[in-house]
């Protein structure tokens, strides 16, 4: 009897936003270009969208890398100092539009989402309406990519929202900074990158570095916050998250760039390591790690914000001090971030052999 090969797995990838931090994303597509993996589908918020784009366009991750280590910041920033004066408070933006028109109209895809030959998901908000618009979808496919890739990356307040299709459009990051969920649709797994919020590190005198910095530290936060609830309770197909080590990197920061590239290709060849298990999996978020949490018993004040974030491993004992009601945990890179919170950092992580 001939043996009928199995269909290949269909696999989408889903790249995150994060200013500058994107350039990891690279690094990533580089690691699954060395794996033959052909994504069925693309899907990604701001320079994730950015990127995504690219790739469906038939840019190779040599020339992202390329590209990226020629960029500098005039190449994107450019003051909006007509607007300013005259708009002062009324203008629409701090940087002028047309310099991250060029970029985005020099690597996406000229035409439609209906012309592309694999489908992307640009992710962005209608500002006007408050919701979330994910084109390329079903009936919003018939729009300029490059259209929906420029809203997908304008900050609000940094870049002018744009117009696509008559809707005035914003990032997409606003609401969802790692669109897994519309990506999940019809696939059997998912890659997902994330590189704006993955760990945030102990920000100091963030209010001595001006508007900028205050701002998107927020931003950071709050994207972290709407993001983690999808991934801590992920009910879809495996979904392998990849999360490079940039939190130490500002969102605009030119002088990373090749860092940025080796450690998404880094995290991604991490995460990538026996793969094939993770997608005949049933169900949830890889890879996992046998973790153990530790309470400095001295540092304790019994707050019980731990047990309230994670009341299925954390409980007050009669001292009131907090315990782990599980030695050992089993942990994908979306747990674990109630340690974090802890008042006091009387919590730790270790990893066990």
């Amino acid at each position: 009897m001939e043996m009928i090969a199995p269909a290949p797995k269909r696999i989408a990838v889903v790249l995150g936003g994060g200013g500058l931090k994107g350039f990891a994303h690279v690094g990533v597509l580089r690691a699954l270009q060395e794996r033959g993996m052909r994504p069925a589908v693309y899907a990604g918020t701001s320079i994730g969208a950015l990127v995504a784009a690219a790739c469906v366009r038939g840019v190779s991750p040599d020339e992202m890398a390329r590209r990226a280590l020629a960029l500098r910041r005039r190449d994107l920033f450019r003051l909006n100092h007509m607007g300013i004066m005259m708009g002062r408070l009324r203008s629409p933006s701090i940087y002028m539009e047309e310099p991250l028109r060029a970029l985005v109209d020099s690597v996406c895809p000229a035409g439609t989402f209906a012309d592309l030959p694999t489908p992307v998901y640009v992710n962005t908000v209608d500002v006007e309406r408050g919701s979330q618009v994910v084109w390329g979808c079903p009936g919003l496919r018939n729009v300029p990519v490059a259209d929906a890739v420029y809203a997908s990356c304008a900050l609000p307040g940094f870049f002018p929202p744009g117009r696509v299709d008559g809707r005035l459009c914003i990032d997409g990051g606003t609401i969802d900074n790692l669109p897994v969920n519309i990506a999940a649709l019809g696939m059997d797994a998912l890659i997902a990158v994330d590189v704006g919020n993955a760990d945030l590190t102990h920000a100091t005198d963030v209010h001595t570095e001006g508007f900028s910095a205050v701002f998107m530290r927020a931003a950071s936060l709050m994207m972290r916050a709407l993001q983690l609830p999808p991934l801590e309770q992920w009910q879809g197909p495996p979904m392998i998250l990849i999360r490079p080590r940039v939190g130490h990197i500002g969102w605009f920061s030119f002088s990373h760039t090749e860092e940025l590239i080796a450690e998404g290709y880094r995290a991604a060849c991490e995460a990538l390591e026996g793969y094939e298990t993770f997608f005949d999996a049933p169900g949830g978020v890889y890879p996992r790690r046998r973790m153990r949490v530790l309470v400095d018993r001295a540092r304790c004040t019994g707050c019980g914000a731990c047990v309230a974030l994670a009341p299925r491993l954390m409980a007050l004992d009669g001292a009131q001090k907090a315990f782990t009601l599980t030695n050992i945990v089993e942990w994908s890179p979306a747990d674990g971030d109630f340690v974090r919170h802890c008042p006091t950092g009387a919590l730790t992580v270790q990893k066990v052999a």
